[in-house]
């Protein structure tokens, strides 16, 4: 029981680290709030079909990246996909990630596109690096009731 507790907590830190370090926002929190009796694990969910999406538009742009002349417009028409489903889910360093890409886009600056691009990449891939262990934790230790999460 008293483990259960330590767990808890642990949980309980760890998941107010991503919204202190800005890497969640207010919309994660209404993912949660969806979660129910009948689905508990709701979140973790919506978050492992974000990253199969996310890694596959990524892995496309990088695709694209490689080829001698980029079609910007679609490359723009992948990162709006990408953004969309971002600030859904409430990734929010990822979604400053793809704005940035987008300014970037929009200058032609495909040089400087890259090297940003590398930065999305890894914010995607912390993203994902920080919430398995959460959502490892959570299965582990039991449901948490919503009112019971700090923000």
């Amino acid at each position: 029981m008293e483990d259960n507790k330590v767990l808890r907590q642990q949980l309980a830190t760890m998941r107010q680290s991503f919204f202190d370090e800005g890497i969640l926002d207010k919309h994660y929190v209404q993912v949660e709030e969806l979660e129910d009796k009948d689905n508990p694990h709701f979140a973790e969910e919506v978050m492992t079909m974000f990253f199969r999406d996310s890694t596959k538009l990524i892995a496309t742009v990088e695709h694209a990246l490689e080829k001698s002349a980029c079609d910007l417009p679609k490359m723009d028409k992948y990162l709006h996909q990408l953004k969309g489903s971002s600030s859904s889910v409430g990734a929010s360093k990822v979604w400053s990630a793809i704005n940035k890409l987008r300014e970037i886009l929009k200058d032609g600056d495909i040089e400087r596109f890259k090297t940003q691009f590398l930065c999305l990449r890894d914010e995607h891939e912390k993203l994902k690096g920080n919430l398995e262990p959460y959502f490892q934790l959570l299965r582990q230790v039991g449901p948490v009731e919503t009112a019971q999460r700090p923000v």
